[in-house]
């Protein structure tokens, strides 16, 4: 059984960061991917970042040069940093888990390859 849980998020102006943590429940976080996405209302959830068990990273055209992916598998934690953010990066991001399929990383942002999701936190910026 696998529960996820995002925090960090809030309301900041145009330029501003935030640092989302997802912390998750599992016995073998060190075999699955950890990605982000998000959502707008009337809007499909969109891959902003995921990194993979071996470290690899991946990045929407988006989210590339302002934010950075990480995971510590001791923690069972994913970290999603967000520099220069811009309104139109305001949306709930989800943090989703999926088993990795090791040198394949063609569908790391793609939601329909994760299998389970955290609540969601609201980033908002003006």
């Amino acid at each position: 059984h696998v529960q996820l849980v995002e925090s960090g998020g809030g309301s900041v102006p145009a330029g501003g960061s935030l640092r989302l943590i997802c912390e998750a429940t599992i016995d073998t976080a060190s075999q699955i991917c950890m990605g982000w996405f998000r959502q707008s209302p009337g809007k499909e959830r969109e891959g902003v970042a995921a990194v993979d068990t071996d470290g690899s990273t991946r990045y929407a055209d988006s989210a590339q040069g302002r934010f950075i992916v990480s995971r510590d598998n001791a923690e069972k934690s994913s970290t999603l940093l967000m520099n220069s953010l811009e309104p139109d990066d305001t949306a709930t991001y989800y943090c989703g888990t999926a088993p990795s399929l090791g040198d394949e990383k063609w569908w790391l942002l793609l939601p329909e390859y994760y299998n389970h999701w955290g609540q969601g936190t609201q980033v908002t910026v003006s």
